[in-house]
């Protein structure tokens, strides 16, 4: 089974054996579709052509006229969110459904459960799912997606230091969220963000990232505080070799909204899951 997500800020595309529900193949890239959707509303011309180049780039991999495709935040929000998808698919023959912020995060709770069992977790969770236009926080059967992510918030804040003064505004709302129900026994995290600095922490760069070792990994606090600390210190090149080609800036601001709802939520430390919504298509699509 083939799926897609169009995220905020990545594309990823996974093919899973619907007997085992293992990872064939994937393919993962940055193409930014939410740069510059802060200030304009809309989804400009370059990200079109990024995510078409990735899209094209992915039919020598999979045969994508079988694929299931979704997209998110950014597509949702969006002024020339439908102008794009159509453009999508004239150039690609590739066709994406926009879904919805409450069918986005129960696609990705389908993943993040299925995993956690295969890992041998039974507790209670809340789930972050941390993206680049959106943050959704489930808990139990319960869930919510806030307008805020990454690549929105690295770009309104400007810097490090604008994100850290602003982040208590950020995470308010969510905040809110999650103090409003019973605290669950662990505390999931899923995206870029977690895994990105899972690895870091092991020792993995970007071209050397390993699903098997991030999975089921952990970060506390202080492991989180560390990273951050080592990626500013580094020149830009040397950061873009850790946590890849133009996330430098994004993963700043990840670290610290991911720290903020943390602290809020209670918890010291986080368990990193690396499958998210493309995975959870693929599974519901295999169950059907």
């Amino acid at each position: 089974m083939i799926a897609c997500d169009l995220g905020s800020n990545t594309l990823r595309i996974v093919e899973l054996d619907c007997e085992s529900g293992d990872r064939i193949k994937e393919f993962e890239r940055m193409v930014k579709t939410a740069d510059g959707l802060h200030e304009s509303g809309r989804i400009s011309k370059e990200a079109l052509e990024r995510i078409i180049d990735a899209i094209l780039e992915a039919k020598g991999l999979f045969d994508l006229s079988k694929a299931h495709a979704v997209t998110t935040a950014a597509v949702r929000m969006a002024s020339n969110g439908k102008e794009i998808l159509r453009a999508i698919e004239a150039k690609t023959g590739l066709r994406f459904i926009m879904i919805e912020a409450k069918q986005e995060a129960r696609l990705t709770a389908l993943a993040v459960s299925w995993r956690l069992e295969k890992l041998g977790y039974h507790d209670s969770y809340m789930l972050m799912d941390l993206g680049g236009g959106s943050t959704e926080i489930t808990i139990g059967d319960r869930s919510k997606s806030f307008d805020v992510g990454i690549v929105t918030v690295a770009q309104k804040y400007g810097s490090a230091q604008g994100v850290r003064e602003n982040i208590d505004c950020i995470v308010h709302p969510i905040s809110h969220f999650i103090n409003s129900l019973q605290k669950p026994k662990i505390f999931v995290a899923t995206a870029g963000t977690p895994t990105t600095i899972a690895a870091f922490n092991m020792g993995l760069d970007y071209a050397h990232y390993d699903v098997k070792k991030v999975n089921g990994s952990h970060l506390g606090l202080d492991d989180l505080d560390e990273a951050l600390e080592r990626l500013l210190a580094m020149e830009k090149k040397e950061r873009e070799r850790w946590v890849g080609v133009g996330r430098d800036d994004l993963i700043v601001a990840g670290v610290l909204m991911v720290k903020a709802i943390m602290i809020e939520a209670g918890f010291s430390e986080m368990l990193v899951i690396d499958d998210g919504l493309r995975e959870g298509l693929a599974l519901q699509k295999c169950q059907e």
